[in-house]
């Protein structure tokens, strides 16, 4: 699981990717719009979801998955996955606390530039990881700016 993320990262985010625990997370609509107020474009957020308790015949908002999305070999067998973790986004957040390993191996597998995540999860898989709770999305954001600004 070693960080194997050596792209160069010039400060500048313009797309974001947003992995979401929404099975210990239920605002994401909130982080979204704070991700906005900090100036970047809503079309260029990308959202994919995880919920542990996927339920094949409900309404989702947003493209999600769970575990049976993933096979025993760690193959994703959903197309959105797939083409989430090809995409080179400028950012990835990784917005979850605990460690999951479907969530995990989708982080892995992203080919983003950055990758953000909490400082509750394994370091090798984020470059900055911020300490704070998942529910304060607001200092969360604000934090990731702080850094990034600095990065510049």
């Amino acid at each position: 699981m070693s960080n194997d993320n050596n792209k160069v990262f010039a400060g500048n985010v313009q797309t974001i990717g947003l992995l979401i625990d929404e099975s210990n997370f239920e605002d994401s609509e909130s982080l979204i719009k704070e991700l906005t107020l900090h100036g970047i474009a809503l079309e260029n957020i990308k959202v994919i979801a995880y919920e542990a308790k996927f339920k094949e015949k409900a309404i989702y908002l947003r493209p999600t998955f769970g575990k049976k999305h993933i096979n025993w070999r760690g193959e994703i067998e959903e197309d959105f996955l797939n083409e989430f973790t090809k995409l080179e986004f400028d950012l990835l957040l990784s917005y979850y606390d605990v460690e999951n390993v479907f969530l995990m191996m989708i982080t892995k597998k992203s080919r983003a530039k950055f990758k953000v995540g909490f400082s509750s999860v394994d370091s090798r898989l984020n470059r900055l990881m911020i300490n704070t709770e998942l529910q304060n999305y607001k200092l969360f954001v604000s934090e990731l700016f702080r850094y990034l600004k600095n990065i510049k």
